[in-house]
């Protein structure tokens, strides 16, 4: 049995869910196949989000983009007699009826509950397509067998009570393919949770752990991992073969070819999981498992965007010691922060962060009940893993470094988005 997670990019037109079609068509073994929402959709029900919890006037039309964006697909893959227009419909209907209600007090909870629409929309217009091309499969909301407490946006999952229900759930009795959701659970009492942003991997990862598939197969825009973005840097190459400890790093220094996550499920069962290329699907691609041995690898850089550095400086010029980071962290828990570089010295306290436009107001406010605070928007972080001293004298020369951190392999640094 294998996992196939399809990103957004892949299904971002009827042409890309055609293309799906074609790859997953001549399977001979049991699948289940993981979307992502197409390929903007998250960001669009973001801004539905917002305009909804703030009350602004773009709200509807904020949700007719993302009814125009799905109604294009449907389209031009259906005839209007088809029943995915009724379904896409019901779809929206729910939303309809959250946006016609007052919001609660939790943004987090709110965005929940609509940007998982997303996905819902997705795997609804590509089963139903499957099925009318003669690619049998049966559609299971993974809210009722992936479940997680009630930490919205960042649903931690109860993995024994998700293995049970998954494995009674996909049993493969009656159909070969099953296809499901990614990024989003649910609670014990049905609410709808996410599992952080990009999470649609790590989902792939739980589902192939829970039913010992024998691969998960990431299928993306690009032909496997790369050691660069190509839209930033020329002669990027493909990284064939990574272990598992060489891709937690990458992800965790921002890598978005891999959610931070996703190794962990696969590590645990040793399973390998695949990169490759839905355009050219007959490439190799990449493959990351349990190597061992030494893999050489080319410097790596990754390019983290839409960050904030912050200093905070405590008030009675105090020592920035142990009790003071607790609550410091305490903070950047209570607002959900994810922190990418930390830098310290004797009374200053630096970070640099994601930023979040609808919590960093708040959260600045609340330092500066104790810090002297200042910040930088517009920056971004810059890691490059296996770096050489050429590369260092190149990036020092044409960059301001704000922060810089270096160890034997990797080198990070903090610089204005350029």
């Amino acid at each position: 049995m294998k996992i196939y997670k399809f990103g957004g990019a892949s299904v971002k037109s009827a042409e890309g869910v055609k293309t799906l079609a074609s790859i997953i068509k001549n399977e001979d073994v049991p699948i289940v196949v993981v979307i992502s929402a197409m390929g903007k959709t998250t960001n669009m029900l973001e801004n539905v989000v917002d305009s909804y919890f703030n009350q602004k006037p773009d709200l509807i039309s904020n949700v007719a983009t993302v009814k125009n964006f799905h109604k294009k697909i449907v389209d031009d893959l259906y005839s209007r007699q088809s029943n995915i227009y009724r379904r896409v419909a019901e779809i929206f209907e729910t939303l309809e009826t959250i946006i016609s209600q007052k919001p609660s007090l939790s943004y987090d909870f709110e965005y929940d509950r609509i940007v998982s629409l997303g996905e819902i929309l997705s795997t609804s217009i590509v089963s139903h397509y499957l099925n009318e091309v003669g690619i049998n499969n049966t559609f299971v909301d993974i809210r009722t067998c992936i479940k997680s407490d009630n930490n919205y946006r960042e649903g931690i999952v109860d993995y024994d009570l998700s293995k049970e229900l998954v494995k009674s759930t996909m049993t493969f009795a009656n159909t070969q393919m099953y296809v499901t959701q990614g990024f989003i659970a649910g609670t014990i009492t049905n609410q709808t949770t996410t599992l952080g942003r990009e999470g649609s991997d790590y989902s792939a990862a739980l589902l192939a752990s829970m039913l010992n598939a024998e691969s998960v197969t990431i299928w993306k825009d690009v032909p496997g991992v790369m050691n660069a973005d190509p839209k930033l840097y020329d002669k990027v190459q493909i990284i064939k073969r990574l272990s598992y400890k060489e891709a937690i790093e990458l992800s965790y220094c921002g890598a978005t070819i891999i959610h931070p996550k996703t190794i962990k499920p696969l590590k645990m069962k040793k399973i390998p999981l695949y990169v490759k290329s839905f355009i050219n699907p007959e490439k190799e691609g990449s493959v990351i498992n349990d190597y061992t041995e030494r893999v050489a690898m080319p410097p790596i850089y990754i390019h983290k965007k839409n960050q904030v550095l912050i200093t905070l400086t405590p008030r009675d010029f105090s020592f920035v010691a142990e009790e003071r980071l607790s609550s410091i962290f305490l903070v950047l828990a209570a607002y959900k922060v994810k922190v990418s570089l930390i830098q310290t010295s004797a009374i200053s306290f630096s970070l640099c962060i994601d930023y979040n436009q609808a919590t960093f107001n708040a959260m600045v406010k609340e330092f500066q009940q104790s810090y002297e605070v200042l910040y930088n928007t517009d920056v971004e972080l810059i890691t490059i893993r296996h770096y050489t001293k050429d590369i260092l004298d190149k990036i020092f020369a044409e960059k301001t470094v704000f922060v810089e951190q270096r160890s034997r392999q990797t080198v990070r640094i903090v610089v204005p988005t350029n």
